[in-house]
């Protein structure tokens, strides 16, 4: 499954769907209600397409949303068994939607659990969404059959990991007083650290301004800020302290 380039898509408002009532065969009785979130309208149809085929899959997609405040709407409306999570998203990325839908995980009676799905398999964003409260981990590669695997084995209380991203986990949990991934990164506002990606990536101001939702002085702002803090001088700097932590 790989990620389309459709970063100009925002997915408009809040997609939410009533619950089906029945289930075909060839799912063993398996049923999971899943909300999908990813700023990218064209992703989130694909995922659709692949696994939301209720009578072959037993999964039901109840909800899209692309934004952290419709994440929070549609979750909170539906209350899936399982969100698969986009990591970068407009509005505070996939950490303060863990954070605003905390109660809701912590429902001992129906518990909403996260499942990240991401392009992204630096350390920095894995580690950041299971301290969050995710249960797993999967990178935007993964096949429709793995994925959906992987989406029963959340909904059912297990810990799920793409094999490299497990290791990041062990390390960083190793011990309770383990020391932050990066010193340098922990400094940087959740806010700021999306900014200083899309710069590495090559986006304009305008462009920024447009994927988060703010101006172009507010995202100049948060790029002296990051420059401040990192001790850089120039975006070009800027672009090859991100690459060489693996954060574009």
């Amino acid at each position: 499954m790989s990620d389309p380039t459709d970063t100009n898509s925002t997915g408009g408002a809040a997609e939410a769907a009533e619950p089906s009532q029945s289930l075909g065969g060839g799912t063993g009785g398996r049923h999971v209600r899943v909300v999908l979130v990813d700023d990218h309208r064209m992703f989130r149809t694909g995922v659709q397409a692949e696994i939301g085929q209720t009578e072959q899959t037993g999964v039901e997609v109840v909800g899209e949303a692309a934004d952290v405040d419709q994440a929070v709407t549609v979750i909170t409306a539906t209350r899936p068994e399982v969100v698969l999570l986009d990591v970068h998203l407009p509005g505070g990325g996939g950490v303060e939607v863990l954070r605003r839908c905390a109660p809701l995980m912590a429902d001992a009676e129906r518990p909403v659990r996260f499942l990240a799905l991401s392009v992204s398999d630096a350390a920095e964003d894995v580690i950041g969404v299971i301290r969050g409260g995710a249960r797993g981990y999967v990178t935007k590669t993964i096949t429709g059959t793995d994925l959906v695997n992987s989406i029963f084995r959340v909904q059912e209380g297990d810990a799920v990991f793409s094999p490299r991203l497990a290791g990041f986990v062990l390390d960083a949990f190793a011990s309770t007083d383990a020391p932050p991934v990066d010193e340098d990164l922990d400094r940087l506002t959740q806010r700021e650290r999306e900014v200083l990606r899309l710069i590495a990536r090559g986006y304009a101001y305008k462009e920024i301004a447009k994927q988060l939702f703010i101006s172009v002085k507010t995202v100049e702002s948060h790029v002296s800020a990051v420059l401040r803090k990192l001790q850089l001088s120039n975006r070009h700097e800027l672009t090859r302290w991100a690459t060489a932590r693996r954060l574009v």
